[in-house]
């Protein structure tokens, strides 16, 4: 994790609606809030999620929680990460 951020002033809490959004830790709910950051996401609103996540994470941390998230998070959006760090794509569901 690059620095100490609060959460509610990054995302809004309906992408956390299942839990207590303030008691979450950045470091130890990563592989809840990294997905949840990108639920909502799509080309248009790309640049703005990623920037907020990378404020928080590095680069490996939020491919490893995207490509293991049980979490429904788009293909394209997979697509949008994996241009972005030049890595292979991977996708969440079969295309």
């Amino acid at each position: 994790m690059k620095s100490e951020y609060r959460l509610s002033s990054l995302f809004p809490a309906h992408l956390f609606w299942d839990c207590d959004y303030e008691k979450l830790d950045l470091k130890r709910d990563k592989s809840l809030i990294i997905p949840r950051a990108f639920y909502a996401t799509d080309k248009d609103s790309f640049e703005e999620d990623i920037e907020k996540v990378e404020h928080l994470y590095t680069k490996t941390e939020i491919l490893e929680e995207l490509k293991s998230t049980d979490e429904l998070i788009s293909n394209e959006v997979c697509d949008l990460v994996a241009k972005r760090y030049q890595v292979a794509k991977f996708s969440r569901f079969e295309r």
